[in-house]
């Protein structure tokens, strides 16, 4: 690459190595943005990068490999990305990971710690350290790649949602922050997405429940949807529509959710060990409620 900085718009992508944030990769660079792509699999990375400079030669690509949760890398890769790009215009913040259980089988270290450190923390760490340049140009657009579990927390959610819900916080209060300075900030809400998102925690269920197949969204939907959004940015956007009535009725009856959730969902989960059968209890019907 060379030492002048390329022209056009820059995004960064966290989580870009695979899922919402390659998909979004591919969507932003069909849209003439350069584009860097940040993960932690350096293989991953470099299809990835291979890929994009193919399918556009006129632009500029880089990849970052960088814990987002690791302060120092953090800092180091932003100002990589600074130096060689001039600066970011974009920040699409869509690093995660989900380790779907009950909270008493939960790892302290693998399923709460580390879900906290990279949804959460690594989340305001990258945005953290994107703010200043943009602050000095008085310009720059931010998306947070949120997911409904920071509106409806649902049982082995709880840390997930918890990471979520927190994002939800941070997106509101960063939105009214850096208002004033030109920058916008977007909260994206997807819900399910066909990329794999948490499938071995999934696998291990009784019962076998997941999302209805025509709720899943694409992943194509939504790298389209994040770039969308980085043409015409909105403070808050959910998808699928239809997934909106279902998050008034949890708003209004909470009650009715949480009936629902533990008789067709923790009780034919956790039967066994409730001393209930599979279906219910003592093997029979579950006649609870």
């Amino acid at each position: 690459m060379s030492t002048s900085a390329p022209s056009g718009r820059t995004a960064l992508i966290t989580g870009g190595s695979a899922g919402i944030g390659a998909s979004a990769a591919a969507a932003l660079a069909a849209r003439g943005w350069n584009v860097v792509v940040a993960g932690r699999d350096p293989d991953r990375l470099a299809r990835i990068e291979a890929d994009l400079r193919a399918r556009h030669p006129s632009q500029a690509f880089a990849t970052k490999q960088f814990d987002v949760a690791a302060p120092d890398q953090v800092a180091a890769a932003i100002l990589s990305v600074e130096q060689s790009f001039g600066q970011v215009d974009l920040l699409v913040a869509s690093a995660g990971i989900g380790v779907m259980d009950f909270l008493d089988r939960m790892d302290p270290e693998s399923g709460i710690r580390r879900q906290i450190d990279t949804n959460l923390l690594g989340t305001i760490l990258v945005v953290q350290a994107v703010l200043p340049s943009m602050i000095a140009r008085r310009e720059g657009t931010i998306i947070l790649v949120g997911s409904l579990a920071g509106l409806v927390a649902t049982p082995t959610y709880s840390i997930y949602a918890a990471t979520k819900f927190g994002l939800r916080g941070f997106a509101d209060a960063l939105r009214r922050e850096a208002g004033v300075w030109g920058i916008r900030v977007v909260h994206f809400l997807p819900g399910a997405v066909d990329t794999g998102f948490a499938e071995e925690s999934v696998a291990r269920r009784r019962t076998r429940l997941r999302t209805p197949r025509r709720w899943v969204l694409s992943v194509e939907a939504t790298g389209t949807a994040i770039a969308d959004l980085a043409d015409r940015p909105k403070p808050f956007v959910v998808l699928p529509w239809r997934m909106r009535p279902i998050l008034w009725l949890a708003r209004l009856w909470p009650g009715l959710v949480d009936w629902a959730t533990e008789r067709y969902f923790v009780r034919r989960e956790r039967g066994v060990e409730l001393g209930e059968g599979p279906s219910g209890r003592n093997g029979g019907p579950d006649q609870r409620l």
